[in-house]
């Protein structure tokens, strides 16, 4: 038996979400606040024998945020299991009681929490009139979390994350429509606490490992204790019994001491002193308390490991954090070997964030070797390296939007054949892309090195302040991954960012080209057409798909640089590419040609010289504040984050104005008036519109303008 789906609805950050798993290892990917503590709470509240019963009782602050009125609304979590397993026992609880599998036996079933307003109030909210929003109100208004209930049901075939099916059941609170049925059938059929689905699963949480140390030094959370105790349960009295009488004569013996006997002694003559013989205890005595019963004893022991291989053993307190950690999940994942032994209908373990302060190698070694027959495992990570080691398959990403979360599923809709590109496509650099608020693809190492040195320099923020991932493909093969983004699988924007390899001279063979020349242009004619029928697929590839749009570069990355204005910044780089006085001679005037087909080839030449990634990290000592981005690369950053806050519109161009004031280009005069329109705008008493016309006409020249210019 494991999970195939969890539905949540109005549950914390989860308006409305779905989540498909399959059988084996399942990992759940999202950044920091996308809700996977919460989604792991939501299946503990269903599946783990425990947490407390307290926990069941949820409040307010349980319902999604979203919501303009969390009065009236439902709090479902289902748990949607496939291959049950046919025992009678786990047949009878899915069919409550029956007490007969028969021809009823059930493969699929459904197991949910639901926290609802009590019968009372949903008897008066189905006797409103359709469209009487007064008294609606009215009903709410009064209700308090003392007038909900949790109820745990199954046998029920609903899918509740439909908006439609949610209204049939709970009410259309738009329009003030409410069924007349207090309990609708498509809710299923109550299940008795002592058919609780708990108490038959082996079911262990690994919580994120945030503060092991406490873990260790608490009684209740110590995982060496509860291992012990697990175990003490099982020891031979018989064989306990010497122990026991040990730790007797060990009370006796300490009892005994003459100290203690003193200090007795002195307690009993103090006290008759202070109240005399009628106020005074009857008798009064030292005893030694330790206990001879195993599990208490079992709290002396400490667990002592030795890291640094130096035959040194210290307590889990010195050791270093992750070695504190690893020791932490060992403990907890031989719980779960031991609970997993008393052979369950189904087992579950539920791994949060195991990566915190462990090594990148140590963390894809445990994924991999995590592989226990017969057991579902769900990871929540937002761990690269685990990402990257994850079947693509098997995975759900949590994404933050407004102020809740969505979920997506990545290989939705796709055949084999495409998973399997994206699947050995992931590595631990590029799996970045499935945590990214936004992606944009690159084709090279020009792109990845110099795109977020531009962006850094022109606009001081950098690209991850953006909310934008920049992934190198190192090829022009964009569909296979460009293709996860997309309105069944993930819903983020992904820019495409490619050369469209024009020629930009011409390419026609002479009698008078050398060798040289003529395997250039043949070189580059050649890309011309590669790269028109590469601009021809990419488009039909992301024709109708709101996520996804291509930008290309007129000619080349390093042409269109030059060409964007920022031959100088080139020129910086000839004395790092050539040793020669003439070829560095010719090479500065050819960069400063106004003539692409002399600038271009030039330009071509020497990154092709250095090697396109060298010559880029070269390019990148030359970038300051002025240099210009090219159009393209704007436009596709636009896509990415077409609205900045006003925080962040404050930032770049505060930045924009140090940099002016900074290169003499404005007086200071002028720069204050514009530092108080930044702080009016700011506050909101100027908009965006005014102090972009304030930039443009004050500044014209100033980089920042091009990219105002693409601002609505």
């Amino acid at each position: 038996m494991h999970i195939s789906k969890i539905s949540l609805v109005n549950y914390r950050n989860f308006a409305n979400a779905k989540l498909i798993f399959n059988k084996g290892i399942n990992t759940i990917i999202g950044e920091n606040g996308s809700g996977k503590t919460n989604l792991f709470r939501a299946i503990r509240l269903l599946l783990d024998d425990n947490l407390l019963r307290s926990a069941h009782r949820l409040d307010e602050k349980d319902f999604h945020r979203g919501l303009e009125q969390w009065q009236g609304h439902w709090i479902i979590i289902s748990i949607e299991f496939q291959e049950v397993s046919q025992d009678e026992a786990i047949q009878s609880l899915f069919l409550h009681g029956t007490g007969s599998i028969g021809a009823g036996a059930v493969s699929k079933a459904t197991y949910n929490l639901i926290f609802r307003p009590k019968v009372d109030v949903r008897l008066r909210l189905s006797e409103l009139t359709e469209g009487d929003r007064d008294g609606m109100a009215a009903i709410l208004s009064g209700i308090s979390i003392e007038d909900y209930e949790t109820i745990f049901t199954g046998r029920s075939e609903a899918d509740f994350n439909d908006p439609v099916t949610y209204a049939e059941i709970v009410g259309d609170f738009k329009s003030a429509k409410f069924g007349k049925e207090l309990d609708h059938p498509a809710v299923g059929s109550r299940v008795s606490v002592m058919l609780s689905v708990s108490k038959e699963i082996s079911f262990t949480f690994v919580q994120a490992l945030r503060d092991v140390i406490a873990e260790f030094q608490n009684n209740r959370t110590n995982p060496l204790l509860n291992l012990l105790k697990r175990k003490s349960g099982e020891i031979d009295p018989v064989t306990f019994l010497p122990i026991t009488e040990k730790v007797r004569e060990l009370n006796d013996a300490i009892e005994r001491l003459d100290d203690v006997q003193t200090v007795r002694s002195d307690i009993v003559g103090t006290i008759k002193e202070a109240a005399g013989e009628s106020y005074s205890p009857s008798s009064l005595s030292i005893r030694s308390d330790l206990s001879d019963e195993a599990d208490k004893l079992f709290q002396s022991l400490k667990l002592f490991v030795g890291e640094t291989g130096n035959g040194y053993e210290g307590a889990v307190h010195e050791l270093s954090l992750g070695g504190a950690n690893l020791i932490y999940l060992t403990l907890k994942l031989l719980e779960f070997k031991y609970q997993k032994a008393n052979q369950s209908f189904a087992n579950f373990l539920l791994i949060e964030e195991p990566e915190a302060h462990i090594h990148t190698h140590i963390q894809k070694t445990l994924f991999d070797r995590l592989n226990f027959a017969d057991t579902q495992i769900i990871y929540s990570t937002h761990s690269t390296h685990i990402s990257e080691a994850s079947n693509v398959e098997n995975m759900n990403i949590l994404s933050r939007v407004g102020k809740g979360c969505e979920t997506y599923q990545p290989t939705t809709g796709l055949d084999p054949v495409d998973i399997g590109n994206i699947q050995r496509y992931l590595d631990a650099v590029r799996s970045n892309l499935l945590f990214a608020k936004s992606v944009m693809l690159v084709e090279g190492d020009a792109e990845e090195i110099l795109i977020p040195i531009l962006v850094k320099k022109v606009l001081g923020i950098t690209l991850d302040e953006l909310g934008i991932s920049l992934i190198n493909i190192r090829s022009t093969g964009f569909q296979n991954v460009a293709v996860l983004f997309h309105d069944d699988r993930i819903k983020k924007r992904c820019a495409i960012v490619t050369d469209s390899d024009a020629t930009f001279f011409d390419t026609t063979p002479a009698p008078a080209d050398d060798a040289a020349l003529s395997k250039f242009k043949s070189r580059c004619a050649s890309a011309q057409t590669k790269g028109l029928a590469r601009k021809a697929a990419l488009d039909a590839f992301s024709h109708g798909n709101p996520w996804v749009e291509c930008f290309y570069a007129p000619h080349t990355f390093e042409v269109d640089f030059v060409d964007a204005g920022n031959a100088e910044r080139v020129i910086g780089t000839i004395a790092g590419v050539y040793k020669d006085p003439a070829t560095i001679a010719k090479a500065k005037t050819e960069l400063e040609s106004k003539d692409i087909a002399v600038f271009g080839k030039r330009a071509l030449l020497m990154a092709n010289y250095e090697g396109k990634g060298w010559f880029a990290i070269a390019l990148g000592n030359q970038i300051d504040h002025e240099v210009i981005i090219p159009d393209y690369i704007v436009e596709a950053i636009h896509l990415l984050r077409p609205a900045l806050s006003t925080d962040v519109w404050f930032h770049i161009l505060s930045f924009r104005l140090a940099c002016i004031e900074t290169s003499g280009m404005s007086t200071p005069d002028v720069i204050q008036d514009a530092r108080d329109a930044l702080a009016m705008f700011r506050s909101g008493e100027m908009d965006l519109a005014a102090i972009k016309a304030l930039m443009l006409v004050t500044f014209t020249s100033d980089p920042i303008n091009r990219i105002l210019n693409k601002v609505g």
